[in-house]
């Protein structure tokens, strides 16, 4: 049976779609295919002032003094000495709020289980139905609230258990713009908390200040559907962004000047949708918003179904979305679900809830038109990871791409601007084939020197996450740009893993400007001729003055294998810190991250090394290698790599996201367990009960022979596959 999802923000109020026919309209100066009924929708603003009735929830670090809230009793809160109040928990991920496996659902019954998952110390303090039975309207945490996943799931259950704010030190960029696009107000402002204590009225426009002004229209209209239905209207203000900046006057002639530019800020200029509809203006600068055309648009089966429902239910299920031959679906996460659920959840109704999710994303991709990179037909698995897929075979240098995962900046590695948003995000692009944005400061990320042969791009990525100013909050939503002399030299698929976890790092998204390597790269891969990736890839630089928020340089030289300990991406140390050694039970190289070409090269280097010396996996591990897309098993196949995994004692998977989201072999099973991987997240639970240590796919393979954490030293370093 399909289930309904109520409708985002104030979209109840707004009525269904009554006629189902598309014609031209400009009257908003920037969608130029609209559907007819949306120009009929009945709109309104929120009220101008709003009152908050009920509890406030405060997520600290104590789980007794969580439980004691749950149970009725009201923390007291100095909002004027702070330093007098409890340790809020920072690093809240939208794993935690809804774990994954509660994503199945896309109906009000999230409402049941926001912050199940969240852990204090070895606690879990709340339970299934705890904050709706609450009275709960305001929820309260420390620094890079909702950080992780991309999904939508966390704010809608937050919304469907009674939240109205969320209050944090500092927001994560796709967690925040989700709640703007619900309707779900957010802040940084503590001193609210007195202010909803005592019933007061608040001011809409505490909760848009220093908001870019779609923006706060965005949170005016109560949601990100009925700003753009308005939009469609003509009701709202599109600010103008200006392409020069004047330098004053030479005698009397004022000068101008266009501004130098990032290669992040060159290829939203090139995608801003300007007043009359036509895409492209001279030039942008951080802080500037409108909306960007995308060129491809994808989503996967944990966000599809929720997307369609609103997309039928709003606008008509008879309604052809935008462009249907730019949208890309993949069922990629959940492919091997039924092998690892536990009883319990199968009690639950989860695995047939998670079978409703691919069913509906096939209905809807069949009755729209749209490419579904679907399910084996003659073996268990998938077509391939979306973000593996993406980079393979579609993405292009110069494009600006949005997917429904907080990974897209996976294809930044061959230098297009690529981000995650959420599912509201996803389905009012298949109306309007633009995302709003906000053009974000970037942050310029130098490598220089030569890498050790034992080191990895993972390694680097890991040092960054190390790093204070990205662990203080300070890169969010910034664009993560790599460049030197060590990026230079990593191949495509390297810098993949780079850009692929800007994610972890809280960036808007990661990229690399496109060289010889890339040119080689869509060669190889894709057959394109060299003269037209030559002219797609010219001028994708920045300019030799662009301005950075922050200029980060790093010496490879200095760069040794590393480990991110279990809890958290930013919890980077090098291997030799550890203080003893570190025994392992399973070992997993695979994801989106890890699950590429050259991947599959480093694990069949050690593997294959290890061979020469006498030596298997150890008895002590299971080791899982699991393939990012069916063009990589084919490639390990040709390779020989196939035959050296299973002679070693590696276990072989067909693609999916596995593992790294609980839906696989190669996840926990005891909280005692320890587990070494090279995906890209850490976050408590996300991956089993485990602890779980990330590292490269070199350092994984290597550990997965030892039967303990230890950097690879090979044989002979020409063994390893030259990146």
């Amino acid at each position: 049976m399909e289930r309904r999802a109520s409708p985002p923000g104030r979209l109840a109020a707004q009525g269904r779609a009554r006629r189902p026919s598309l014609h031209r309209h400009v009257a908003s100066g920037t969608i130029t295919r609209v559907i007819s009924s949306l120009l009929e929708r009945q709109i309104e603003r929120r009220p101008d002032k709003v009152r908050l009735q009920g509890r406030i929830l405060f997520l600290t670090e104590d789980p007794e003094l969580i439980k004691k809230q749950l149970a009725g009793w009201d923390l007291p809160w100095d909002t004027k000495n702070p330093a007098n109040n409890p340790k809020l928990r920072d690093d809240i991920s939208t794993d935690e709020i809804t774990p994954a496996h509660y994503c199945f659902y896309f109906d009000r019954t999230l409402g049941e289980i926001p912050y199940v998952g969240l852990r204090c110390g070895e606690t879990l303090p709340i339970g299934r139905g705890d904050v709706k039975k609450g009275g709960f309207v305001c929820s309260v945490s420390g620094k890079r609230r909702g950080k992780g996943s991309s999904r939508e799931q966390s704010p809608y259950a937050e919304m469907c258990a009674g939240i109205q704010v969320a209050i944090g030190e500092n927001i994560e960029r796709i967690y925040k713009q989700n709640c703007q696009n619900l309707g779900l107000l957010t802040s940084t402002n503590f001193s609210l908390i007195d202010r909803i204590r005592a019933g007061e009225e608040i001011a809409l426009s505490e909760f848009t200040a220093g908001e870019d002004e779609i923006t706060k229209q965005v949170i005016e209209y109560g949601g990100l559907f009925p700003f753009n239905v308005a939009r469609m209207q003509g009701k709202v203000f599109l600010p103008p962004i200006k392409a020069f900046t004047y330098l004053g006057l030479a005698g009397k002639v004022r000068r101008y000047s266009t501004r130098p530019m990032t290669i992040a800020e060159k290829i939203f200029a090139r995608h801003m949708v300007r007043p009359e509809g036509k895409v492209g203006i001279e030039g942008v600068k951080p802080g500037d918003t409108g909306f960007t055309r995308v060129d491809l648009r994808f989503s996967h089966e944990y966000v599809t179904p929720m997307a369609s429902i609103f997309y039928e239910q709003y606008v008509g299920k008879n309604v052809q979305v935008n462009d249907a031959s730019s949208i890309r679906f993949f069922r990629d996460h959940l492919t091997f679900l039924d092998e690892v659920i536990s009883e319990e959840k199968k009690k639950l109704g989860l695995l047939d809830l998670a079978t409703q999710l691919k069913l509906k994303q096939e209905n809807f991709a069949k009755q729209q038109g749209i490419k579904l990179h679907g399910e084996l037909a003659d073996r268990k698995g998938s077509e391939g990871i979306c973000h593996s897929v993406m980079l393979e075979t579609y993405a292009l240098p110069g494009q600006v791409n949005v997917g429904s995962d907080s990974h897209t900046p996976h294809v930044g590695a061959i230098g297009c601007i690529a981000f995650g948003i959420g599912t509201t995000d996803v389905f009012n692009s298949w109306i309007t084939k633009d995302v709003r944005v906000k053009v974000p400061e970037s942050v310029k990320i130098v490598i220089r020197g030569k890498r050790h042969p034992n080191v990895t791009a993972k390694d680097f990525i890991l040092k960054i996450l190390s790093l204070d100013y990205v662990r203080s909050g300070k890169a969010l939503a910034k664009v993560m740009e790599y460049a030197g002399e060590a990026v230079e030299a990593l191949s495509v698929d390297e810098r993949a893993t780079m850009t692929n976890m800007a994610a972890e790092i809280g960036g808007f998204t990661g990229i690399v400007a496109p060289d010889e390597k890339v040119v080689e790269f869509l060669i190889e891969r894709r057959g394109l001729k060299r003269t037209e990736i030559e002219k797609m890839i010219a001028g994708l630089e920045s300019d030799p003055n662009a301005e950075y928020a922050e200029v980060i340089e790093l010496d490879a030289a200095e760069i040794t294998p590393m480990v991110a300990t279990p809890g958290d991406p930013g919890n980077g140390k090098y291997i030799r810190e550890l203080s003893a050694p570190v025994p392992i039970e399973i070992a997993y190289g695979g994801t989106c991250t890890a699950g590429k070409n050259e991947d599959m090269d480093m694990y069949a280097s050690v593997l294959a090394d290890a061979l020469k010396q006498g030596r298997r996996v150890s008895k002590n591990v299971q080791f899982w290698i699991q393939f990012g897309s069916q063009e990589t098993r084919e490639y390990s196949k040709r390779r020989g790599y196939l035959e050296i995994f299973e002679r070693a004692g590696a276990h072989v998977i067909e693609p999916s996201c596995g593992a790294c989201i609980n839906a696989g072999p190669g996840v926990s099973t005891r909280p005692d367990q320890i587990v070494i991987s090279a995906q890209n997240r850490n976050f408590p639970g996300r991956s089993g009960p485990g602890q779980m240590y990330l590292a490269s796919p070199l350092t994984v393979a290597a550990s997965a022979v030892a039967g303990y954490i230890v950097e690879y030293e090979p044989s002979n370093a020409n063994d390893l596959v030259s990146a």
